[in-house]
């Protein structure tokens, strides 16, 4: 997909919306980034990454909550977005379990507020972020975008699934093409320092334990950011016309008749957490003080993503060895803090 008119990019200073416009810069694409540069963790980390992003002359950035309405209504009537990347959001689990308001400030009004600004746009393509914490107490893996995600076990994940509903309605009402990406555990440099491997890292360095939930016995599939960004770019020209074998009768709900579509982004190949730690302690030539824990409310034991449709649809399969990308993330930790 060709874009000739202007690219909007929700959460730019975040982690992952860091890395998407950093990979559309450097193909020379011109993007508008908002970020309301919020405190839930260290607004340091996202000001250096934003810093890095203004040295490009095709980077537009404003300071702007998706939460606010009358900001977001100005926005879209300002640069009338051709695609829309939608990464911004109250992040992580627990949090949701002592701040469930900053969830639906964000994650609900905030979303509406970027659907109503496609609508009156005409935007010709919407991508927003899901989480794999939709698949909530499913057991079936590896797990498929094919498969009922009806029981989340979380707040955060409850409103990911929400804007998956919220894209269908509007995809249905409106035919707003739009393609929501369920990402699993993306980790690498520039990461958030509220996640796991950044928490172990930190925790090695400063000779601190680390916490182990479920005695250590869990299994995530970690997806290296490049992959992720890759993924997205290619989806950014998919653009989602409708799934004409689509029934009522036996409903897929990863697809629709109407213009709207669900992927995962995982690299389809669990790990056990107990590797990944030794992985860290390899790379920082240090040994983990692990504590176990209980396993923690809103936790799930194992991700693991089917990535079959993302293969076939865009040619695409993420690939980046856990070896390899937690040697680049150890490398970007020690040259960020000076370790």
């Amino acid at each position: 997909m060709e874009i000739q008119g202007n690219l909007l990019v929700t959460g730019c200073a975040g982690f992952i919306g860091f890395h998407f416009v950093e990979h559309l810069l450097r193909a020379g694409q011109a993007v508008v980034g908002i970020d309301n540069l919020n405190d839930y963790y260290d607004p340091t980390l996202k000001h250096a990454r934003l810093d890095r992003l203004k040295q490009s002359q095709h980077f537009t950035f404003l300071k702007v909550d998706i939460a606010d309405r009358a900001e977001m209504k100005q926005l879209f009537e300002r640069f009338r977005f051709e695609v829309v990347v939608h990464l911004a959001a109250q992040a992580g689990v627990r949090y949701s379990l002592q701040n469930p308001h900053a969830y639906a400030n964000s994650n609900l009004e905030g979303f509406l507020n970027v659907l109503e600004g496609c609508r009156h746009a005409s935007c010709r393509h919407l991508l927003f972020a899901s989480s794999s914490s939709v698949y909530g107490a499913n057991t079936k893996l590896p797990f498929s975008v094919h498969d009922n995600v009806d029981h989340p076990i979380s707040l955060y994940a409850a409103t990911k699934k929400a804007n998956e509903l919220l894209a269908h309605s509007y995809s249905h009402l409106y035919r707003l093409p739009t393609t929501g990406v369920r990402f699993f555990t993306v980790y690498g440099p520039w990461y958030r320092p509220d996640m796991a491997l950044y928490l172990f890292a930190d925790a090695i360095t400063k000779g601190l334990p680390i916490n182990l939930f479920n005695n250590g016995n869990m299994r995530r599939d970690f997806t290296y950011v490049d992959d992720v960004v890759e993924a997205m770019a290619r989806l950014i020209g998919h653009v989602p016309r409708g799934n004409p074998n689509w029934s009522g009768a036996q409903p897929d709900p990863g697809s629709s008749t109407a213009p709207w579509r669900i992927y995962n982004i995982g690299n389809n190949k669990p790990e056990e957490l107990m590797h990944v730690v030794a992985l860290l302690e390899q790379g920082f030539g240090r040994k983990a003080d692990k504590r176990l824990m209980p396993m923690q409310p809103g936790d799930v034991l194992e991700t693991f993503a089917d990535v079959t449709d993302l293969a076939r649809d865009i040619g695409f399969r993420p690939q980046t060895r856990i070896e390899d990308g937690v040697a680049k993330f150890v490398a970007w930790y020690r040259a960020y803090h000076r370790v």
